[in-house]
Parts: structure tokens; sequence; C-alpha cells
């Protein structure tokens, strides 16, 4: 029996489809080639020192006004710190730390001291814990309820913030790269509330101390506490995603020792 053929149009159209489809596919697979996907992970160490250097000289040619030393321009574990933040994108990270080291020199950040901080300090609203946190970190406790806005001149609530965020980074192991967050929400009334102060801290946090705080803890918020929140949240960028609203239990068993669980959460 012969082999029947189909028609010539048919045979030429499936012919014609067929070299369209491989010329697409040519074309596709040209224009757009598979690269693999960048990400901090794949900056080996010696990447991430070339880079490292290459900030540096930057710096040292393109801003030559900045201060030297630790937490200053030529600080190689500074700028690598803000290289991770801005995944080892040069110009962002000589952008973000330019700002960050000018706000260091003129918020006069290495000037600070417990004496210069003893008045507002006092109040017990916020502290760094003795201890560290069962998973290494410095604790920084906030206690809202001893918060009074306009109490004190802002400025010393905020170098009061800044001197103990210092304080708490300072108390890092090593290997340790980030610090948590407690806010002790027992207690907390409309008075207390201070968005103002909040957004500073957080803005703070993600333009000069960037992924240092690694959770948040809020514990026992009352009910009048979650409108407050919902206004809040915009404010704060993505530190909201940190927040973990929990009991004192929770805190005691999951975070700490009962030989290192802060006084103010024992039973």
């Amino acid at each position: 029996m012969a082999l029947r053929l189909p028609p010539a149009p048919f045979r030429q159209h499936s012919a014609t489809q067929s070299l369209t489809m491989k010329t697409q596919f040519l074309t596709r697979s040209a224009s757009s080639p598979r690269l693999p996907k960048f990400s901090v992970r794949n900056v080996s160490s010696d990447t991430s020192r070339k880079l490292v250097m290459k900030v540096k000289e930057k710096l040292e040619k393109d801003h030559t006004s900045l201060p030297t030393g630790k937490n200053g321009r030529d600080d190689e574990e500074l700028i690598l710190w803000f290289l991770k933040d801005r995944k080892f994108s040069v110009e962002e990270a000589i952008s973000k730390l330019t700002k960050a080291i000018k706000w260091r020199h003129e918020f006069r950040v290495s000037d600070l001291t417990e004496e210069s901080v003893r008045r507002v300090a006092a109040t017990g609203k916020s502290y760094v814990h003795d201890s560290l946190d069962v998973n290494g970190r410095p604790v920084l406790v906030v206690v809202p309820s001893k918060h009074i806005p306009e109490m004190f001149d802002r400025l010393e609530d905020e170098r009061l913030c800044v001197f103990l965020l210092e304080k708490a980074l300072s108390r890092l192991p090593e290997g340790k790269e980030e610090i948590l967050g407690i806010f002790d929400l027992r207690g907390f009334g409309t008075q207390n509330a201070d968005l103002k102060f909040l957004t500073f801290l957080f803005d703070v946090l993600y333009y000069y101390y960037p992924r240092r705080l690694g959770q948040v803890l809020f514990v026992d918020a009352p009910f009048i506490f979650q409108p407050i929140w919902q206004l809040a949240k915009p404010l704060v960028k993505h530190y909201a995603s940190l927040v973990r609203f929990c009991s004192v239990e929770d805190v005691r068993k999951e975070y700490f020792t009962e030989s290192t669980v802060p006084l103010s959460f024992r039973k």
C-alpha cells in the first residue's frame, strides 16, 4: 500500500508553522538569557572585600569632609554592613552611608554618655537589659506607660533612644548582628501615645541602624493600643513585619531562662 501524503498546502503550512516556532524560540533564547539571581549569599568574601575597598576609595575621594575612625567613612565593618543592607549596590550603599555618618556627626552620637541621659533614663521608660535573650541577642526594653510626651524636651528623649541603641549594639556577641526590642505595654493609655517619637525611633533604625533590629515584641497590649498601632504601622515601614503581639508568659518561656528574664516579667 502506498503512503498517502497530505495535500501540498497542508504540508507547506506545517513546515512554515514549525519554522516560525523555532525562530520564536531562538529569538526568545537569544534576547532573554537565563541569568543567575544576584543575592547577598552569592557574594564571596573576596568580592565583598573588593566592594568595601571600592566604597572606601569613593568616600575618600568624593566625601573628604566626613569624619574617619570608628563609624566614619573608613570604617570597613560599617561599610560592609551598609553594603549588605543595600544588597551590595555600591552607589546605594554610599548614598545611605554618607547620610548616616553625617547624622551621627550632627547628632553628636559619640558624645552621648550615661550622665548625659541620666535625667530621662531615671523615669525607667527604657533600658538595656543586663542579660541576652536565648538567641544571644542584646535586649532593649521600652515601657511606654512611663512615657509622657512633652514631659521632657523631645531632643532629650531622642538622645536616650540613640544612647540605648548604641549600648545594646556594643553588647553584641561575636557572630551576632541583631537586637531584640521589647515593648511592655501593660498600663498603656492614650496619654502615653506618641506617634512622633515612634516614627523617630523606626526612622533611626531604618536609615542609620539598618538590619539591626531582629524582632519586636508588643507585650500584653491593651485594647486601646490597637487603633494607635493601625495608625503607626504605615509610619514604621517594613519593621511592622517584625512585630509579634505576645504575653508576659510568652516572654518568660520563649525568650529567656528563669535566671535571665527581666525582673518586671518574672512571676
